[in-house]
């Protein structure tokens, strides 16, 4: 099986979230259930049907979990360096079309969240720039249209 890169702090909340499914929500899902069964006829309670299909979800997201975090190969920004962009690394770049400079942090799909500038490996912004070196300047295709950005900063934090 294929590894799936992440950063320590992606595979820490992607553990956490299996604890918290495993010690909470599979249990309130269970009393849930437990509750809704003693409301008598279950052909026609839509509490149970409700609960039924969290529980599914619950146990099929704790799968999902279980099997990316055997798959991990988890990787640690701190203890990399060097000015080329590589998983892991915050980049700034600057975009010469709206004049701005961004700065982003390359991740694992799990841990993309733009609201936080982290950007996943498998992006287009992300992939155009891995392997660049810190003063390269780079076309990107995007939706709305060609852009030319430089590589302005490459940290490792």
């Amino acid at each position: 099986m294929n590894k799936i890169p992440m950063t320590k702090h992606g595979h820490q909340q992607l553990k956490d979230e299996l604890d918290r499914l495993k010690k909470v929500e599979r249990h309130k899902v269970i009393d849930e259930i437990e509750t809704a069964r003693a409301h008598g006829d279950l052909s026609e309670n839509a509490e149970y049907h409700a609960a039924k299909e969290r529980q599914g979800f619950i146990e099929g997201r704790i799968q999902e979990l279980q099997g990316k975090i055997s798959n991990a190969e988890v990787i640690d920004p701190t203890s990399m360096s060097g000015d080329r962009v590589v998983f892991g690394a915050t980049v700034t770049i600057y975009d010469f079309g709206s004049d701005e400079e961004n700065t982003y942090q390359i991740v694992g799909d799990d841990e993309a969240d733009i609201k936080e500038n982290k950007i996943s490996f498998s992006s287009p912004i992300a992939r155009s720039i891995i392997g660049k070196r810190v003063g390269e300047e780079v076309q990107l295709k995007t939706p709305g249209g060609q852009k030319e950005i430089e590589i302005v900063d490459v940290e490792f934090k």
